[in-house]
């Protein structure tokens, strides 16, 4: 799941740097959460056109999803400070551990891909599949997933890396890493999740 805080072009992110640094801790042991990377973007910096606060979760358990969100879980903060963001929220197919598990990731990316309605379903993600196996060896990688908007029919790949985002994802959108809460890492289901 994420959610996007857009904010005006002169807005000084040193406030949204402050707000998790101290309290991007509150999630670091939230019961059925993988992970949350608090991610920003900011204007001018990495092909971003906007400032942005975008934090991203891969949830072990979609009830605290819910929990969060609407159960008085701690969403209510974004709320109360910025409005009601449009959640996205996707279905997981897969996730890879990279090499760089261990580390702090620095940076965050993330690339929509369209399905067309000619197109077969089973091809594409099994090839996208393929893909994210082959993320899983690339060096630099924390961690990477895979998942399907129904909705709109486009799959979504979405990785932590260690350092910075490497020039094979330059049409994808770049984050900077703030913070990860990694609750329920080790419970992210390795390899395809269905």
């Amino acid at each position: 799941m994420q959610y996007e805080s857009t904010l005006p072009a002169d807005y000084d992110m040193k406030i949204i740097r402050e707000r998790v640094a101290t309290r991007g801790h509150a999630l670091d042991d939230r019961a059925g959460l993988g992970l949350k990377a608090y991610l920003v973007r900011e204007r001018g910096v990495a092909g971003s056109p906007v400032n942005q606060y975008a934090p991203f979760y891969l949830w072990n358990d979609p009830g605290r999803m819910g929990e969060f969100l609407v159960g008085g879980g701690g969403f209510q903060g974004i709320v109360a400070d910025f409005g009601r963001p449009v959640v996205r929220h996707w279905t997981g197919l897969a996730a890879e551990a990279g090499q760089a598990r261990g580390t702090r990731p620095r940076a965050a990316s993330r690339r929509l891909t369209e399905l067309p309605a000619a197109a077969d379903l089973t091809e594409q993600v099994t090839a996208a599949l393929a893909e994210l196996r082959e993320l899983g060896r690339g060096e630099g990688l924390h961690t990477a997933a895979l998942a399907v908007d129904p909705h709109h029919w486009r799959l979504l790949t979405f990785a932590l890396w260690e350092r910075e985002v490497p020039g094979a994802y330059a049409d994808a959108e770049r984050y900077e890493v703030l913070h990860l809460s990694v609750p329920g890492l080790a419970s992210l289901p390795s390899g395809r999740a269905w």
